[in-house]
């Protein structure tokens, strides 16, 4: 085997407890592409060093982010570049306080806030004088998928950059007040941010997840197994990946084995976002 498909195969071992592919068939992959072994290596970044990140730099991003596919081309996201001093400690306040804090977010030298933007394509209309005949579910939902393309092609580049980020979903938890600092119109809308800067540490922590055998199907969804496969990888991340806090201890107790299978059952246990519904609504969009 190839030294790169070596690597390649081992990073995915480690990420999902199990290969794509065997050693054996491996060498049939051919040349490794430098991407492939960024995608298998990569992970959040959530401490940075303190040196600014050049506008020039965050500026090509975007537009390597905006050339990633749309949905039949309509080119429904519009990206953020947050830098004005007042605005960002705003953001930072409502994101690093309260019960779903996360500290780390104001640590990060640059902030960017992806929205789905479904105002352009209502003013195409408008201006060519033709009906808008999708005011419904899939309007709102094409231009929010456009936007978390973009993050993630954001995302891939900043990283083969060098750059560290981490999408930030708490964004949505004040969205109505972010929606006002932004100057967002109706039908314009957050879907996350992105705190971005150069890594405090040389490499990221990878982060293990679910067994390919559990999300990858074949022709048909089949979830076989599934409560093993999640317990066996409850175990496996536990061991290598302990978390350091319970969620809700004076809610729950205390778990004698708490893996992430019981961590995410306790974050949902309790409402998040429920008024995420009304905002969309408010913003203009029906959701039938």
């Amino acid at each position: 085997m190839a030294d790169e498909a070596k690597i390649l195969t081992d990073l995915l071992a480690l990420r999902f407890g199990e290969q794509p592919v065997s050693d054996e068939a491996a060498d049939a992959l051919g040349t490794i592409p430098e991407t492939w072994l960024q995608l298998a290596a990569r992970g959040s970044c959530r401490h940075f060093k303190p040196e600014p990140v050049a506008p020039e730099l965050i500026e090509t991003l975007c537009a390597l982010a905006l050339a990633s596919p749309s949905k039949s081309d309509l080119q429904q996201r519009d990206i953020v570049i947050v830098d004005d001093p007042a605005i960002r400690s705003r953001i930072d306040e409502l994101t690093t306080t309260g019960s779903l804090a996360q500290e780390w977010i104001g640590g990060a030298p640059s902030m960017l806030i992806f929205c789905g933007n479904n105002r352009r394509q209502r003013q195409i209309h408008e201006w060519r004088e033709k009906p808008f005949a999708n005011d419904h579910l899939d309007a709102f939902f094409n231009a929010a998928v456009d936007a978390a393309i973009a993050l993630s092609a954001f995302a891939l580049a900043a990283e083969a950059k060098g750059l560290g980020c981490t999408p930030i979903s708490a964004i949505r938890n004040h969205a109505e007040e972010i929606s006002e600092l932004l100057g967002l119109p109706a039908h314009v809308f957050p879907v996350a941010g992105l705190g971005l800067g150069w890594p405090a540490f040389p490499e990221p922590r990878v982060s293990m997840r679910l067994p390919l055998s559990a999300t990858v199907h074949r022709n048909r969804f089949n979830e076989d197994g599934i409560k093993e496969a999640i317990d066996g990888y409850d175990r496996r991340r536990a061991a290598a990946q302990p978390m350091t806090r319970q969620r809700a201890e004076d809610r729950f107790g205390t778990a004698e084995f708490y893996g992430w299978s019981e961590d995410k059952a306790r974050q949902y246990a309790g409402p998040e976002r429920a008024d995420w519904g009304a905002y969309v609504r408010k913003r203009g969009f029906r959701l039938d």
